[in-house]
């Protein structure tokens, strides 16, 4: 069975600053139709930053959705499709932590959730050259943390970080390192 649904029509409910939300009427593989709500959402960026103590960057944020601080890896919307990730990247690295990375490398992409929305969130590592100023959006608060690296492993692993991207982005780097050093 070929596995793919046909878009019949697509009527947008919602149009605000970060997302919008249609709804899709689609043929299914077996020829009935359903509907499919979609929240449609920018690309976004994730950063692991490894200083020269083996120490990732992390920051701690209050998420409204959740009503509470989370940890998560520096990351953000990427906001000029002119632009490519990567670029996104390293501005998001120095807003939110001040910090200045080289030697990139890509971790993949994330679905954040395929089932309701197309959020894709680019992911990269890189070491720590430096560090200048943060540059805080106006309606941005963060703590800066370092952990190391071996710790943020074990706090994923003990369900102590609860973001989808930092997880990923934090073990695919842990294994990177550790194949590096084979």
């Amino acid at each position: 069975m070929k596995l793919e649904e046909k878009t019949l029509s697509s009527q947008t409910l919602y149009e605000g600053r970060i997302i919008d939300l249609t709804l899709d009427d689609v043929m299914l593989p077996n020829g009935e139709k359903a509907k499919r709500e979609v929240v449609k959402h920018p690309a976004g960026v994730t950063v692991a930053a490894l200083t020269d103590d083996n120490e990732l960057l992390f920051v701690k944020q209050y998420r409204y959705p959740f009503h509470e601080v989370v940890l998560e890896l520096p990351a953000g919307k990427i906001d000029d499709a002119h632009t490519t990730p990567l670029e996104n990247g390293k501005r998001e690295l120095l807003e939110e932590t001040g910090a200045v990375g080289y030697s990139y490398v890509s971790l993949g992409a994330f679905y954040v959730s395929p089932g309701i929305t197309d959020e894709i969130v680019y992911m990269y590592f890189c070491k720590v050259d430096h560090f200048e100023q943060q540059q805080l959006d106006e309606d941005e608060f963060v703590n800066v943390e370092k952990i190391p690296l071996d710790e943020a492993v074990e706090m994923v692993l003990n369900n102590r970080i609860p973001d989808g991207k930092t997880q990923t982005a934090v073990l695919k780097t842990a294994m990177l390192l550790r194949s590096a050093e084979k």
